[in-house]
């Protein structure tokens, strides 16, 4: 954070690890999908945790109780395939294009059909549900299974009338379609599905909640980052988050964002007040058996080889507390994710630490924890962190130039690839000189998704970056260069909002594709550079 954010209405942000610590596993090579499922194995995990733990050298009798993030919502595809059975007749036109024309022909496609799905699935690494293939042959049919009980309609186009696509394709559901061509048997719908479903026979495109790039031909692996786009929108659209000190939005321009948040992306925010937080938070810190086990968590926690101490012990100590606070927040709300307002002052206060580490803690653990309350870029870290499955890092952007842009934040998530925790110093939050924050020494030439959401949701702009440093300039305590790999002057010249979101990996692709759903524009900046 800039020292300008001293004079904001919010502050601070992180990411790190507890839970897979309580397990004994801080030091594995789980990702996150393998924790939830250690985790969801009932509360059996914190049982099965008791060896590991004391092989740590810990007090099981100290041990926090095991807890975990929500497990995503899958995504349920609905497949189906349409076609012909033309009949012969003598002396004119009795079938059109494609080579799908028998019963036989059929049987056979149902079959490559369920093999390709059955890879998509064994390659996807989100919940995805694809339910047995439908064949409608009629309107009416094609009608009833548009309104069933899934999230996709992925229609493999071989044939049919457009009356039977135009009634498969639901406005309010999603819809892709697959077409043949050099995969073959070609389909009839690789040569008509543009002038005659999407544009009507006109110029203008006219079919609902369909266009252009929901159209794939040929290629599966098209179709899967498509439903990783839809996914990550699926569990992004109406999550629940708490938010400590309330809802808010950075600068003049982001006093709306709580409202676009809640109905543009159907977010359900449970404010917490800090007058409902301090008595919490003594309740807490009055509490010795749960203090002891949160010492015993921070000792394991800095005993790790790639972590060293440079603040007061306290600090870290009170932050497990605190962590385990927000923790109890969610179980209540029933949700993983919360932000914190006000983290450069309030919480200060009551915690006598900063919110930093806590957050870090969360996000390592697969939670969704954010600082500021900035509600004009939270939607992003929900969005990136459900299409690419990791943690995310909101961070203060600087000013681009010579292909490069300075990111930093008091927090960061250590597993950034969701399994390995990079090295890291505990210091003190930088503008307070105060409390505990991870100063995490991100992967060097690493390619990132760099997320740069606006203060309406009208247009985001993105950019493929690349991790080239990890200074330690006196700024906030997690600070990396990412070198810009794409079109510096349009970033510069196109960069709205303020706080942007990054992940490990490019996810790029699935971004735009899921905001488009939304009505938002999406430049990738990365493919205008000459």
């Amino acid at each position: 954070m800039n020292s300008h954010h001293a004079h904001s209405s919010h502050s601070c942000h992180c990411h790190c690890c507890t839970a897979f610590q309580r397990a004994g596993l801080s030091g594995s090579n789980l990702n996150r999908r393998d924790f939830l499922v250690r985790v969801g194995a009932a509360t059996v995990g914190s049982l099965a945790a008791l060896p590991a733990m004391e092989a740590l050298g810990a007090r099981p009798d100290l041990a926090l109780p095991v807890r975990g993030p929500q497990a995503d919502k899958p995504l349920k595809v609905q497949p189906v395939l349409t076609y012909d059975l033309p009949k012969r007749r003598e002396g004119t036109s009795w079938r059109n294009w494609g080579g799908i024309q028998t019963e036989e022909h059929v049987a056979q496609e149902k079959q490559r059909i369920s093999v390709e799905l059955a890879k998509l699935q064994k390659n996807a690494s989100f919940g995805l549900e694809v339910l047995p293939i439908a064949t409608p042959r009629t309107v009416e049919q094609a009608a009833t299974l548009a309104k069933g009980e899934h999230d996709v309609m992925l229609t493999y186009a071989a044939g049919g009338g457009g009356n039977v696509l135009e009634a498969l394709t639901s406005p309010a559901k999603w819809n892709l379609m697959f077409l043949r061509h050099d995969s073959g048997p070609v389909y009839l719908w690789y040569e008509i599905v543009h002038p005659r479903f999407l544009r009507k026979t006109v110029d203008n495109y006219g079919q609902p909640g369909f266009d252009v790039t929901d159209v794939v031909v040929d290629r599966p692996e098209e179709i899967l980052w498509r439903l990783r786009a839809l996914h990550g929108l699926k569990n992004t659209l109406g999550k629940k988050i708490v938010a400590i000190g309330g809802a808010g939005g950075w600068g003049a321009g982001g006093q709306k964002a709580p409202e676009i948040s809640r109905k543009l992306w159907k977010l359900d925010i449970v404010d917490v007040s800090y007058k409902d937080l301090e008595p919490r938070l003594k309740t807490a810190m009055a509490n010795a058996d749960l203090v002891k086990r949160c010492e015993d968590a921070a000792r394991r926690y800095l005993g790790e080889s790639r972590v060293s101490l440079h603040t007061a012990r306290p600090f870290v100590n009170n932050a497990f507390v605190l962590n385990e606070v927000m923790k109890d927040l969610m179980d209540e709300a029933r949700t993983d994710a919360i932000t914190i307002q006000h983290c450069m002052g309030a919480i200060m206060g009551i915690s006598k630490t900063t919110a930093c580490l806590p957050l870090s803690l969360l996000n390592d653990d697969g939670y969704l924890a954010f600082c500021e309350s900035d509600f004009v870029v939270i939607p992003s870290g929900i969005l990136l962190h459900y299409i690419s499955g990791l943690p995310v890092f909101l961070n203060d952007p600087t000013t681009p130039h010579d292909d490069l842009v300075t990111l930093a934040h008091c927090t960061a998530p250590r597993k950034m690839d969701g399994r390995k925790a990079e090295r890291t110093k505990i210091l003190t939050h930088f503008e307070s000189d105060y409390g505990a924050a991870p100063k995490v020494e991100m992967k060097l030439g690493q390619v990132c998704t760099n997320l740069v959401p606006d203060f309406d949701c009208k247009r985001w702009v993105g950019f493929e970056g690349k991790i080239v440093g990890n200074p330690f300039l006196d700024i906030c305590r997690s600070q990396i260069e990412m070198k810009v790999l794409g079109d510096n002057t349009a970033l510069l010249h196109e960069m709205k909002g303020f706080h942007w979101m990054m992940s490990y990996g490019n996810y790029l692709k699935e971004t735009g594709y899921a905001l488009k759903k939304l009505g938002v524009d999406f430049l990738d900046v990365s493919q205008t550079k000459a």
